[in-house]
């Protein structure tokens, strides 16, 4: 990997991870660590131009038939792709089905680019993510081999302590908080090569005082009402919260930077 290398352009391909939720603006958009990375990436690099096609709730599939051949197309330097997890979560999922496209995706993008980055997605500590561990690490090996025989980079969030850490997840336990996702941009900006600017954003955030028993039952409570049961309903209708939403930023233009 170059050192400290000037990139002139970044495409961001996948689901609501990508999009930025829940590192939300006061305009009630969404910033997220792709958009970070950009801002970092055109101090760098005047007319630095950056696109993000990521909407959230996709899958995998939805990923490579609407996205891929579009982020192809730009040509940009450097393009990220992070997609599959939202599959794994799913009651029934074809892991070898998984496989096959996120292969398909990654042999369509990476003669397409300078380099292509991918990721080992952070999982939050807790019940849910044990029942689907299995699932995440049978996907992470995929990405590890996929990495190795096309030369894309692998950004290992899935093992950084500090992004299992509750505190670093909003309320819908599903995304990143503001924090979280600085510390992401953080990760890819070292993956590319750049000198640190937060050596250390793996490591653990400093001790609070745990909740009381009454707020952790009435955080379970508000969770499950707002995030949990819509979601299986959504499930259920074979809905995504992403239907109907265009990408977040479809068109590869110069960038100046995310609001603070």
């Amino acid at each position: 990997m170059q050192t400290n290398p000037t990139y002139t352009s970044l495409v961001a391909v996948g689901d609501s991870f990508t999009e930025g939720m829940s590192d939300l603006l006061p305009d009630g958009s969404y910033r997220g660590w792709a958009d970070l990375l950009a801002a970092r990436m055109a101090a760098r690099s005047p007319g630095f131009r950056y696109a993000n096609l990521a909407v959230r709730g996709k899958l995998i599939e939805q990923i490579v038939d609407e996205q891929v051949d579009v982020a192809a197309a730009m040509g940009a330097d450097v393009i990220t792709l992070v997609g599959g997890l939202n599959d794994t979560l799913r009651p029934k999922c074809d892991m070898a089905r998984v496989r096959d496209l996120l292969t398909q995706a990654v042999e369509r993008l990476a003669p397409h680019c300078e380099q292509l980055v991918l990721m080992r997605s952070p999982g939050r500590q807790g019940p849910v993510l044990e029942r689907f561990r299995p699932r995440m690490e049978a996907l992470f090996a995929v990405i590890d081999d996929l990495a190795e025989r096309h030369g894309a980079v692998v950004v290992d969030l899935y093992s950084a302590r500090s992004l299992a850490d509750p505190r670093l997840w909003d309320v819908d336990r599903l995304h990143l908080t503001a924090e979280g996702h600085r510390r992401v941009a953080e990760a890819v900006w070292q993956s590319l090569g750049h000198e640190p600017e937060d050596p250390e954003w793996h490591a653990p955030v400093p001790a609070t005082p745990p909740p009381g028993w009454m707020a952790r039952r009435t955080a379970d409570v508000r969770f499950t009402r707002r995030h949990l049961l819509p979601w299986i309903g959504r499930r259920l209708t074979g809905r995504s919260s992403g239907d109907g939403l265009p990408p977040k930023r479809p068109d590869l233009l110069p960038y100046e930077g995310p609001a603070r």
